[in-house]
């Protein structure tokens, strides 16, 4: 489970960094690189925020977690 969390954590962090760029700069990263996938990587990263959301605080240090 490890694994899956460290793979959604960091499609999420991806995610937060793409829209900062869309409201910042106009400028879309994951377009501009992946092109006609682009469509799978926001599932991607959807998907990847729901599983954040609710393992968050088992996960968590701060939030009362191990």
């Amino acid at each position: 489970m490890k694994a899956l969390h460290m793979i959604a954590f960091i499609l999420v962090v991806a995610g937060g960094l793409n829209w900062g760029l869309i409201g910042f700069f106009n400028y879309n990263l994951v377009a501009e690189v992946l092109g006609g996938v682009e469509t799978v990587v926001y599932m991607l990263v959807g998907l990847s925020t729901v599983y954040i959301a609710f393992t968050h605080k088992t996960d968590c240090k701060v939030c009362g977690g191990k």
